[in-house]
């Protein structure tokens, strides 16, 4: 996206976007995001899975209709999500609900709109999912999702598959559900749902979640209950800073190998920062320089409200002059107009000399980006653009101070 001089996305430099959309400004390219689903696909063309794009990483309608046209399912958890991937032209026989607290409505929503299964995430959800079938007189698609207590050695915050975590059920819960399931007129068992977490960029975990999940189907094809498919969810890491990018083909050769003994079964996958995260760069202006005793700051006008993932994870994403000035460069922290000390887009940046109204770009911001902005301190969220080639389409205006209050009584 990038060349020495001049940072452009695609056929477009970051500073003319900037001038014609403002800032900050989230920018998509089409081609990585095509790019990377392509990739996936090559990767496991052997199985041929079905990948439903986990949206709670960029649920923009038009990056979810870019997905969908290029054969892509989806991965929600809300009603919200799922009007969205229906809205944006995704199957509602491609799409999986996942999700620890779907409420009646949504398991309601989710029957009607016939998704192709829901993962069910305890016992009581089952039963309520089972009354909800019963009243609608319709067969309800059940998948369990399997907590295997894996350490997929990422942040503990995006971890979901040890014991600790809120989601799935361990594995004798599951043979548990299974078996209830498999005996109700109103549940049709499909198949079994492992996801154990987020940025994970090493194999290892996910062969011993394989482990986990073919010895459940074993374990239930000896009792006469045959799984349809296998969904190993998402995860896949991507290299905002030393981490190595997932081996994707590696991963491939891991599950593929698994599910061997079954070729009938449906391979389905769940990736999201994976297919997203390096299409987007989030552009800012610098406001004012600020220097004290002990630091010196670049005060821009994206802040937390807008990128999150620093104040939450300390998160680093990499970050760069739109255009770089000549001169030495010194360590500053790029920091927000929020009221919290928390509010940083990075610190101890060695960057070259910047000067107010100098564009930064604040790279790998697809994933969890405008996903989790917010209004906080009353801040009108960013606009989004979608660049493809030399084009630039605006796919979220920007909302204004009077979208603040719109809904307010």
């Amino acid at each position: 996206m990038t060349n020495k001089k001049n940072l452009r996305i695609e056929g477009l430099s970051a500073e003319s976007l900037v001038a014609r959309f403002g800032s900050p400004l989230y920018v998509y390219s089409k081609a990585s995001l095509l790019g990377r689903l392509t990739a996936l696909k090559r990767a496991f063309s052997k199985r041929e899975p079905l990948i439903c794009y986990a949206m709670k990483a960029n649920p923009n309608r038009e990056v979810c209709r870019i997905m969908a046209r290029a054969g892509a399912g989806a991965d929600i958890v809300s009603g919200g999500e799922l009007l969205r991937a229906l809205a944006a032209g995704m199957r509602p026989e491609r799409v999986v609900f996942s999700g620890v607290g779907k409420t009646a409505d949504e398991l309601e929503l989710a029957l009607k709109r016939r998704v192709l299964t829901l993962n069910v995430e305890s016992s009581e959800e089952l039963d309520a999912l089972e009354r909800i079938a019963r009243r609608l007189k319709r067969k309800a698609p059940v998948s369990i999702r399997l907590n295997p207590d894996i350490d997929p050695k990422t942040h503990p915050h995006i971890t979901t598959g040890r014991s600790e975590n809120k989601f799935g059920v361990e594995r004798p819960e599951a043979m548990r559900l299974f078996r209830k399931a498999s005996t109700s007129p109103w549940l049709r068992v499909q198949g079994i749902q492992c996801h154990i977490g987020s940025q994970i960029t090493d194999t290892r975990p996910y062969g011993l979640a394989a482990r986990a999940v073919t010895g459940v189907i074993k374990e239930l094809a000896g009792e006469g209950i045959a799984l349809e498919m296998a969904d190993f969810g998402g995860g896949l890491g991507v290299t905002y800073q030393n981490e190595r990018e997932h081996p994707v083909g590696a991963l491939a050769k891991i599950l593929t190998a698994a599910l061997a003994p079954w070729p009938a079964m449906r391979l389905l996958l769940e990736p999201g920062r994976y297919l997203v995260a390096d299409a987007g760069i989030l552009l800012t202006r610098v406001l004012y320089r600020k220097s004290t005793s002990r630091r010196r700051f670049l005060i821009v006008d994206a802040a937390m409200n807008d990128l999150g993932r620093p104040a939450l994870y300390g998160a680093w994403h990499p970050i760069a002059p739109a255009r770089p000035r000549t001169g030495p460069r010194q360590a500053v922290d790029i920091v927000g107009p929020i009221c919290e000390s928390g509010d940083f887009m990075g610190r101890d940046r060695l960057l070259p000399p910047c000067e107010p109204g100098d564009v930064l770009a604040i790279f790998k911001a697809g994933a969890y980006g405008f996903a989790m902005s917010s209004q906080y301190n009353s801040r009108p969220r960013a606009a989004e653009v979608l660049v493809e080639g030399s084009r630039a389409k605006l796919i979220r205006r920007r909302e204004t101070l009077k979208d603040i209050v719109r809904n307010e009584l």
